[in-house]
């Protein structure tokens, strides 16, 4: 793991603490898992660019049409076989 030192105004500082005792966590794991949450965040977002700039080709989402079908056989009776 590597170790991230930055600054930050005092407000926001008093608020981490705030909020990490008040989810009974240390104010690193708070920011930790901010961090990461944001990172994930901006991952997605240019996933979703990357995808609206390149969409699938019609190969690619022929089977996207096989999902509208529905389930193929009704098996919401086969529980009173059961018993």
């Amino acid at each position: 793991m590597t170790m991230i030192s930055f600054r930050v105004p005092d407000q926001d500082a008093s608020a981490a603490d705030e909020w990490a005792g008040r989810l009974g966590m240390k104010r690193s794991r708070l920011l930790r898992e901010a961090l990461h949450s944001y990172l994930v965040r901006l991952r997605a977002e240019e996933d979703a660019a990357r995808w609206l700039a390149h969409p699938p080709s019609e190969g690619e989402s022929s089977l996207s049409r096989v999902a509208d079908w529905g389930p193929a056989e009704d098996w919401r009776d086969w529980g009173d076989e059961a018993r």
